[in-house]
């Protein structure tokens, strides 16, 4: 029997850059291996047209994405959460795995901008996935 999959839940304020792009890798890199969540504290409209450009340009396409809400519901049912941002906007609860990630926010910035953010993204969702994965594969053989 394997085990459960994990479920990740990144969120950031406006849940239209940053936490969106860390989704996009996740899904991207993960498959159905892990199940991705996002949200925001204060969801805008639409996603970030320069943060769905930057992930385009690796091959993932956001533009069906749209912000969500962060709802208590989603923290609970995740395993790692992972902040951008929002500060103490997140509810806390025991057992979970939580993380904050120190992000420069993309919005109102030209691509040049968000090309270093998005990577920097990049590499801390590849660590994470061996985290989480990595971990799961040893524990198996």
């Amino acid at each position: 029997m394997s085990s459960p999959t994990p479920t990740v839940l990144f969120v950031c304020v406006h849940n239209a850059g940053r936490s969106q792009m860390a989704a996009g890798y996740l899904r991207h890199l993960a498959g159905d291996r892990i199940q991705v969540l996002s949200a925001g504290s204060l969801p805008a409209d639409e996603i970030n047209p320069i943060a769905v450009e930057a992930m385009r340009e690796e091959g993932i396409d956001l533009t069906a994405e749209t912000p969500k809400v962060l709802t208590t519901e989603a923290v609970q049912e995740s395993d790692v959460v992972i902040t951008m941002g929002c500060g103490d906007v997140c509810p806390i609860f025991p057992g979970k795995r939580y993380e904050d990630w120190a992000l420069e926010d993309p919005a109102g910035q030209g691509i040049e901008s968000v090309r270093p953010i998005r990577d920097d993204i990049r590499g801390r969702i590849t660590e994470l996935v061996s985290e989480l994965l990595g971990a799961e594969e040893v524990a198996a053989h």
